[in-house]
């Protein structure tokens, strides 16, 4: 009876309690809200502000709310570029369009409160960060029904769901910095992987039109993350059902082109912002800011000090023992995975800044966690013996330990957020008692 209760149990309501719990110690007391909404996140935000409550998309609420009214150090980033003597958001639309429905219960919550309705006194931010904790579960969710398409066992799912949220900076980036884009993007790439299995297993052109909205929602989160695209081989499952899904798409090219029209439709919201702000449909808003393609810098970005992910969230790195389970099954499968996973380390890697300024390891990689966590699920089915199951489980919990340690130490500066190095590192290691 035990056995059959812990089989049946979901990891995904107990992992939403922890987070709530987290968030209201950390973020919802005192002051600590008005940290909620930092950095990039700033801009990510400004847009509903902007368009539900100030009809600016110059963004000249900047002055008179976000640095005068709200005199603090998190309100000062600067999210504007001047173009052509107009102002605009330098950041895509895609994470204000997934913050939006959390935005409208906080304005209509602070109007019930009597709070101001400015779009960032006490509700706004609080919101920003239920929204992250309800898109983290929503990712899980899907993930959950994933690994069940390749018989991952209930019991395994609960752990690498368990260990793929507090043993990664999915963790921070969901409860330290909720208004980053990266749990959005997380989001709706578990719910793309989802629903690119089920298109290829039934071929039902709901999946397809659910798949150029959630293509949209990619795209104008993190224009970059479209290279998802390029995992649709290996989630086909292999060249026969490739090659029959293509000529099924191609046999029906009015239904294909509506769902291409409903991805062009829903990514030109971003193309008609500029439009009404500065006159012109295509804007680069990154400015000098570019990839650098014959230089990438691969190995910092997985091994270094200063932000290297397998070094500070080596769960990506052992997650990768579940490329065995293709190794045995399919070559196909195996050679679809290791090139599209080291296409998105190459492209992001050639980012002019390859270490994302101030950040908990690779803070972009966040965005595919969704395919490391598949991966450690199906390590649990490549390892066929009790006892080296029961041994990576063990790695996973001393990986949560370590990760834990790591983000308390980085939340305190412990781990700097932009200078790290071997010696600081090491005289740092697993070293919290500085902190207490």
């Amino acid at each position: 009876m035990l056995s059959l209760r812990i089989r049946s149990f979901s990891i995904i309501p107990l992992i939403g309690v922890m987070l709530i719990a987290v968030s209201a110690n950390l973020n919802w007391s005192k002051d600590f809200w008005k940290g909620i909404l930092e950095s990039d996140a700033r801009g990510y935000y400004a847009y509903l502000p902007a368009i539900f409550i100030y009809n600016d998309l110059g963004f000249s609420f900047y002055e008179t709310i976000e640095r005068d009214k709200y005199n603090n150090t998190h309100f000062l980033f600067e999210y504007r570029q001047h173009i052509h003597g107009k102002r605009i958001n330098k950041y895509y639309v895609g994470t204000a369009i997934a913050y939006s429905p959390f935005f409208i219960a906080a304005h209509v919550i602070s109007y019930i409160t009597e709070n101001d309705r400015d779009g960032y006194s006490f509700f706004y931010p609080i919101f920003v960060n239920i929204a992250a904790i309800f898109y983290l579960l929503a990712g899980l969710f899907y993930i959950k029904k994933t690994l069940r398409f390749y018989n991952v066992e209930n019991l395994h799912i609960s752990v690498v769901l368990f260990a793929g949220v507090f043993g990664t900076n999915l963790f921070y980036y969901t409860v330290v910095e909720p208004g980053m884009s990266h749990v959005y993007s997380f989001a709706f790439i578990s719910a793309w992987i989802y629903f690119a299995i089920s298109f290829f297993k039934n071929k039902t052109w709901n999946h397809i039109y659910l798949l150029a909205f959630i293509s949209a929602m990619i795209y104008l989160i993190r224009p970059v993350n479209i290279l998802i695209l390029l995992s649709l081989p290996f989630l086909s499952g292999s060249v026969n059902h490739l090659k029959e899904s293509l000529y099924w798409l191609l046999e029906r090219p009015i239904k294909f082109f509506l769902a291409v029209l409903i991805f062009l439709s829903f990514i030109s919201i971003q193309y008609f912002i500029y439009k009404i702000s500065i006159g012109e449909f295509f804007v680069y808003s990154y400015k000098d800011e570019h990839f650098y393609f014959f230089n990438p810098q691969i190995v910092n970005f997985l091994f270094s000090y200063k932000k290297g992910l397998f070094l500070y969230t080596p769960f990506y790195l052992f997650s990768l023992l579940g490329l065995f389970y293709f190794w045995k099954k399919s070559k196909f499968l195996l050679y679809g995975i290791l090139f599209f996973l080291s296409i998105v380390v190459y492209v992001l890697s050639s980012w002019w800044n390859w270490y994302y300024g101030g950040s908990f390891s690779s803070r972009v990689m966040v965005d595919y966690l969704p395919f490391f966590i598949i991966l450690t699920g199906l390590t649990y089915i490549y390892l066929l013996k009790r006892v080296y199951r029961l041994l990576f489980t063990s790695l996973l919990f001393v990986i949560i330990i370590l990760c834990q340690i790591q983000t308390y130490q980085y939340r305190y500066n412990q781990i700097h957020w932009e200078e790290m190095n071997r010696e600081k590192y090491w005289d740092v290691f697993l070293r919290i008692d500085r902190l207490l």
